[in-house]
């Protein structure tokens, strides 16, 4: 058993996480702010857990014990937050500075979300060698963690690896909201027989992968030797937006054309794929949830 913090473990990955390192056993303690986070979504642990209700700025105010492992998952995760407000880079910078420091402290390995929107200007596959530049606020915000976290390994010795995940979806995402994975819009507009909004002509891909396929790597991460890593997280399959529509017109048994739109957004990316050698390679990592099954799971857990 371990002694575990979850930051952002009410929230959509956040708390797939908890529900994981709880059935195992895990000691878990999760801090959470509830932006994009609910209770609910810990409804199934929440007798099992100590939650604590703060932002990561607020960690040392609170006397967490003893710690040995830390997945820092409570980052703000979408583009768009960073649009709406730039302030965030710093803020999320910070914080992800107090979660680091906690870990030196506390002798804790550290797992924490990165991003594949970082590969945004790169030819897929997508590999962790590739050279990769921020070309907008979210993307300077998590490459600037990346690189913090080396510098905290080779100053500190703190252990950490950076999760490169790739377009999640799952249970748990409802109160993302706008923020949701784009298959999840897609559902919750389907579902109600309105036509789901696709900027360009449906063509870009993103290589969608499973939350429990995310979940199984950040635990093996957690649980492996690696000092400091960048690793990719998703299926090393790409699927088009317009296909995604396809799918979800088969399983809900509908007919619902998506409507087009010109894309209003500047480095927009078209294209994620993941090349996830790495990951098989050092976490004997393996996607287990096809994009059919999981559409499938989607649909059934709201009927």
């Amino acid at each position: 058993m371990s002694n575990v913090l979850v930051t952002g473990g009410a929230g959509f990955i956040g708390s797939n996480i908890v529900e994981a390192l709880v059935d195992r056993g895990d000691d878990v303690t999760v801090l959470d702010n509830f932006h994009t986070g609910t209770r609910e979504n810990l409804e199934k642990v929440i007798d099992e857990i100590e939650l604590v209700e703060a932002p990561c700025k607020k960690i040392p105010d609170y006397d967490f014990g003893d710690l040995d492992k830390i997945f820092h998952i409570g980052i703000p995760s979408s583009s768009p937050m960073y649009r709406e407000n730039h302030l965030l880079v710093g803020e999320a910078i910070n914080e992800f500075i107090k979660v680091l420091e906690l870990a030196r402290e506390k002798d804790a390995k550290m797992v924490y979300a990165s991003s594949s929107s970082m590969y945004g200007r790169c030819e897929p596959p997508h590999s962790e060698d590739m050279e990769v530049a921020a070309f907008d606020y979210y993307t300077e915000a998590r490459l600037a963690m990346e690189r913090i976290a080396k510098v905290h390994n080779e100053f500190y010795n703190v252990e950490s690896i950076g999760l490169r995940f790739f377009s999640v979806y799952g249970p748990h995402e409802q109160a993302k909201g706008k923020y949701a994975n784009i298959i999840t819009q897609f559902y919750w507009k389907m579902k109600k027989d309105e036509k789901s909004l696709i900027f360009g002509d449906g063509t870009q891909t993103r290589d969608f992968t499973h939350v429990s396929d995310i979940v199984q790597a950040a635990l093996k991460a957690a649980d492996s030797n690696h000092e400091y890593e960048i690793i990719n997280v998703g299926t090393g399959k790409e699927t088009t937006f317009n296909k995604v529509v396809e799918m979800l017109n088969e399983k809900l048994d509908k007919s619902i054309k998506p409507e087009y739109q010109e894309n209003p957004i500047k480095n927009y990316i078209e294209r994620t794929h993941a090349d996830i050698s790495k990951a098989k390679k050092l976490l004997d990592y393996k996607p287990t949830i096809s994009l059919e099954e999981g559409i499938e799971q989607m649909i059934q857990r709201e009927n």
